[in-house]
């Protein structure tokens, strides 16, 4: 199961990767050229929204049947984890960032829709999904990926 799990995982993060980073070009490209919010800038804002919520649900049964997860492991105390790089990268740096680079884009996206013109709209996406592109990016774990 764990494995059928992880390949969902790491193969919708790619997804997740690409509609993020189009959604953050998309808002910052609005916000700086000043032109008009569109329904196009909607649905891919939305899309962002929607591709980084499953992959959070997904991670968060992975982290519960990991194996590399020791928080559930006899034996492991925390400084072995928070002395190890690759377990405080699965165990803590991953799954916490990734949290928060989902509660930028809910937030953003919640503060977006709030907003009445089109400036202020493509300016809390511009930031909010910024950050969590950065933050996104900062805590992958790349050397699985290539």
């Amino acid at each position: 199961m764990y494995e059928a799990i992880q390949i969902v995982h790491s193969y919708w993060a790619y997804l997740v990767v690409l509609v993020v980073t189009l959604a953050t070009i998309n808002a910052l490209i609005g916000f700086f050229t000043k032109r008009e919010y569109a329904p196009k800038d909607f649905r891919v804002s939305l899309f962002a929204l929607i591709v980084t919520h499953l992959q959070l649900l997904i991670g968060i049964i992975i982290f519960f049947v990991s194996p590399t997860i020791m928080w559930f492991t006899d034996g492991v105390s925390v400084s072995d984890i928070m002395g190890d790089p690759l377990l405080r990268l699965y165990n803590v740096e991953h799954p916490t960032v990734m949290i928060l680079t989902v509660v930028f884009i809910t937030v953003g996206y919640s503060k977006h829709k709030k907003k009445l013109t089109s400036t202020p709209k493509l300016k809390m996406l511009a930031i909010f999904y910024t950050i969590a592109w950065l933050l996104m990016l900062s805590r992958i774990p790349w050397a699985n990926w290539f």
